[in-house]
């Protein structure tokens, strides 16, 4: 199980600002405050670092939504805060229920926020 992650930025001031609001819908909140770095909590401990890099290699991290609400506030505000499109809100094939939208950073780090929908109802075999 990971206890934690951390990501690298390129310029920590902006990060903070853009990861405080579009984290927020997903319930966490910028809750230690560095030079250069930041961590934000959620669900009792912080789980989500961001830190000054010279060298910055874009990643995948995805952050777990309590609703599809949650995803689509994710995604508008992530856009809104000058993130770059990389999948609107939607249900993937990855598996059923897989509800989620992408993000690219100012780094180019791949941001997603996911909500498992197990009311979606799974798709009918078709007999041969």
């Amino acid at each position: 199980m990971i206890e934690h992650v951390s990501i690298p930025v390129s310029n920590v001031r902006r990060a903070k600002i853009f990861y405080a609001k579009a984290l927020k819908p997903l319930g966490y909140r910028m809750n230690m405050d560095f030079a250069d770095a930041a961590g934000f909590k959620a669900d009792g401990h912080t789980s989500f670092w961001i830190g000054k890099e010279r060298t910055v290699v874009p990643t995948h991290i995805a952050f777990r939504a309590k609703s599809k609400k949650a995803v689509e506030a994710f995604y508008a505000i992530a856009l809104r805060e000058g993130a770059k499109d990389n999948g609107a809100p939607g249900y993937r094939a990855y598996s059923r229920g897989y509800y989620a939208a992408f993000v690219h950073d100012e780094d180019g780090n791949n941001v997603e926020a996911v909500y498992f929908d197990t009311r979606m109802p799974a798709k009918k075999r078709r007999k041969k």
